[in-house]
């Protein structure tokens, strides 16, 4: 479950706010693009010239959306590692849920608590499919009991036609 080729905790936060700020350059790229594009007067000159324009404009704007709660998550991340001296799925759960009450707080403590939510179900799926995943694919890794071993193939005789 645990990570260990991630950066020590300092790190670890700058570390995350580039990689949330990469994915929402790029994806924000790639939506605002189409966006453009179906906004756009008629004509492909026109169209590619209204999506780049809108790519330009608003794609950096939701790359750095995404790095300051990236920034965020990844502080708290820390915080609670520290303060519970272990890595597991809750302190992700519980920075999720402390991140996304960050980011509200300008709204009220409504609005707080209905994304601090969100934030908590979300990374609470991401973390649980993960240990799914994880557990899955060990299955394959473990010893078969000999008892439990499909027959010898030729033992069984002549196949039927």
């Amino acid at each position: 479950m645990t990570e260990y080729a991630r950066e020590p905790c300092p790190w670890r936060i700058i570390d995350d706010c580039g990689g949330a700020f990469t994915m929402g350059l790029i994806g924000g790229s790639i939506f605002n693009m189409i966006s453009g594009a179906r906004h756009a007067p008629t004509g492909f000159s026109r169209r590619a010239m209204g999506g780049l324009i809108r790519m330009k404009e608003r794609a950096p704007v939701l790359g750095g959306q995404f790095a300051a709660w990236g920034i965020c998550f990844a502080s708290f991340d820390c915080t609670f590692a520290h303060l519970r001296q272990k890595e597991d799925p809750w302190n992700s759960i519980m920075s999720g849920a402390s991140a996304g009450a960050v980011m509200a707080a300008r709204r009220g403590p409504k609005h707080m608590m209905g994304s601090a939510l969100v934030g908590a179900v979300l990374l609470g799926l991401i973390e649980g499919l993960g240990i799914m995943m994880n557990r899955y694919a060990a299955q394959s890794f473990r010893p078969q009991d000999p008892r439990e071993a499909p027959a010898d193939p030729s033992a069984l005789g002549p196949t039927p036609l």
